[in-house]
């Protein structure tokens, strides 16, 4: 019986065959912490009794969430991380001004890559999968114990298989295939399960599957992975800071269940509070008026994100009620809008654009909400209480419906402004 890509990943880490449900030890590509989990991994790695990080080039510390430093004891985090980041040499260390979020930012810098397996003081270090690493996110403990010896221990999960067929219809994007996915499974339906991505993909851009990837551990899952096909290789290939090695399933690896998605049926969905699994099509909503309107994140700051919520924002003006904030997921995406006109069109249409953070995803800075307040966001979990009070509402959604929302002042489809067609 072949394996899965999930297996495949871990065997060729693990030195031997491997089957769902067993622990094995494996050897780590790569390690990342953020300005919230570093500190932790940092006091635990000095617990350990390590000195020195197993390889500083494979590792990646990124302060992206209380950052820019909204007060003290953020700075005093950030301070932490950058001093040891020099301590240890490490050259992925990403200060203000020249990073941006992780789950953008190391696929844009090529520190991830097909083949490998990749550890992440994050829950959604999983975004990695788009490019055929198995990635995971991990308590500060373990991932000291990475930092300090370059491997780790992993439960091989069990592989449910998602078939996507036929092509995405206008004002469809990522966001919306994973949306349904969740709505379909539940937040605890591939519980112990990675989810592998087959069918169909020439159609979905490598921005799409990364906000997909990103998601999967909404629905439970441990890792969300695609092939490495002609468009992930493209990516990657001018971008690698190391060789790599991409590995493929095998064509009678065995799944605990196989999904199917027709992507024509898809329509632009929103997930209600307080879960991502209540999911709706967008038009089916009502009346429902918002307050405020977050397009970024490391779900919805990439450059296609972008593009599609400028593309609604042109020529027209945010509603007088609403807030919207546009932060692009990295610096030079940042700087690619400005120099592109986009940044223009954000902020003629009354949009604020804010430099790369996840601020207002987590209810950290940059976008907090009051009581009562209600949002749309590109974000990916919607929690009670997760942007701020909890009284509080947040709305998953694409960038094309937080742009057609903020316009409108209630949750929208694009296709009410825009037309079935794209313009």
């Amino acid at each position: 019986m072949g394996m899965t890509l999930a297996e495949r990943i871990i065997a060729a880490h693990a030195g031997r065959l491997v089957e769902p449900g067993e622990f094995v030890e494996v050897l780590v590509d790569f390690v990342l912490a953020n300005d919230i989990t570093a500190p932790l991994a940092i006091q635990a790695f000095r617990a350990l009794g390590a000195e020195r990080v197993f390889d500083p080039a494979r590792v990646a510390l990124v302060p992206d969430h209380f950052t820019p430093s909204k007060d003290v004891k953020s700075a005093e985090q950030c301070r932490i991380m950058r001093e040891f980041a020099r301590e240890q040499r490490i050259a992925g260390y990403f200060e203000v001004g020249s990073g941006g979020i992780e789950h953008v930012l190391l696929p844009e810098a090529g520190l991830v890559l097909p083949g490998e397996i990749v550890v992440g003081a994050d829950s959604h270090t999983c975004t990695y999968g788009a490019l055929s690493a198995f990635a995971t996110g991990m308590g500060s403990t373990d991932i000291a114990y990475a930092l300090a010896k370059g491997k780790t221990w992993l439960r091989v999960p069990k592989t449910i298989r998602v078939e996507l067929r036929g092509e995405l219809p206008p004002w469809v994007m990522g966001k919306d295939v994973v949306l349904h996915l969740i709505g379909e499974v539940g937040v605890s339906g591939a519980n112990w399960c990675a989810l592998e991505f087959g069918g169909d993909l020439g159609g979905i851009p490598l921005d799409d599957r990364l906000a997909i990837a990103n998601m999967a551990v909404e629905a439970g899952a441990t890792t969300g992975l695609f092939p490495p096909d002609g468009l992930v290789l493209e990516y990657v290939a001018s971008r690698a800071r190391r060789p790599f090695t991409p590995l493929f399933p095998d064509p009678d690896a065995a799944y605990h269940e196989v999904i199917e998605i027709d992507l024509g049926k898809l329509r632009p969905l929103v997930a209600r509070p307080h879960l991502p699994e209540n999911v709706v099509p967008a038009e089916e909503l009502g009346e429902v008026r918002i307050n405020q309107v977050v397009i970024g994140s490391c779900t919805g700051g990439r450059w296609r994100d972008l593009l599609a919520a400028a593309e609604i924002l042109t020529g027209r003006k945010v509603h007088p009620e609403v807030r919207c904030l546009v932060i692009p997921g990295t610096q030079e995406l940042h700087l690619r809008a400005v120099r592109e006109g986009l940044a223009e069109v954000f902020l003629s249409a009354g949009a604020i654009l804010s430099t790369p953070t996840c601020g207002p995803c987590l209810g950290g800075h940059m976008g907090v909400l009051a009581a009562g307040e209600r949002a749309v966001s590109t974000t990916n979990r919607n929690f009670r209480g997760r942007m701020g009070h909890p009284e509080s509402e947040v709305y998953l959604a694409s960038p094309a419906v937080a742009a057609a929302s903020a316009v409108l002042g209630r949750i929208a489809s694009p296709e009410e402004l825009m037309g079935r067609e794209k313009g």
